[in-house]
């Protein structure tokens, strides 16, 4: 009698484990996770609550988690949230678009530029890369090449509105 208490006793545990284990597996399948392609609305400001983009009144943004698709904070926001969720998290620059980089901002002569550059204009460089025409001189122009939120926190609140595995 004592050996038949034990074995129901064991396999209750080992029920109960894998109960367990499949609780957690369908409670993940519900959140987003890497390889998942979900649907967000947000909005985004600056640290000084100027709004720079949002989704509201547009289809939502659609991406794949976890594939360098968005910047890795909003990525890692998003990844664990479940359909309904609504989070607000700000960004430091360097899980954003980087530091401004001394690098990327460069003269070259006057000549090579537009008629007419002025400081504020985007220009086109090689056919390629943007900048921002930062100062110009009788003879050279100065251009920021780094990306406009360079150096910047960025505010998101995010809704997760779909996810598909």
């Amino acid at each position: 009698m004592q050996r038949y208490v034990i074995l129901l006793a064991v396999i209750g545990t080992v029920a109960t484990g894998c109960g367990g284990d499949d609780a957690d597996v369908a409670a993940d399948a519900d959140v987003a996770a890497d390889g998942d392609t979900v649907a967000v609305h947000y909005v985004g400001t600056l640290d000084d609550g100027t709004e720079f983009d949002s989704s509201r009144g547009r289809e939502p943004l659609t991406f794949e988690v976890g594939t360098d698709q968005m910047i890795a904070g909003f990525d890692r926001a998003v990844h664990g949230m479940a359909v309904g969720d609504t989070a607000t998290v700000r960004i430091p620059p360097e899980d954003a678009y980087g530091e401004i980089d001394p690098e990327l901002v460069f003269s070259l002569p006057i000549e090579e530029a537009p008629d007419g550059v002025a400081v504020g204009d985007e220009v086109l460089i090689g056919g390629v890369t943007t900048g921002v025409v930062t100062e110009v001189s009788p003879t050279e122009v100065t251009i920021d090449t780094n990306h406009r939120f360079g150096g910047q926190a960025l505010t998101f609140e995010i809704e997760l509105m779909s996810i598909e595995e």
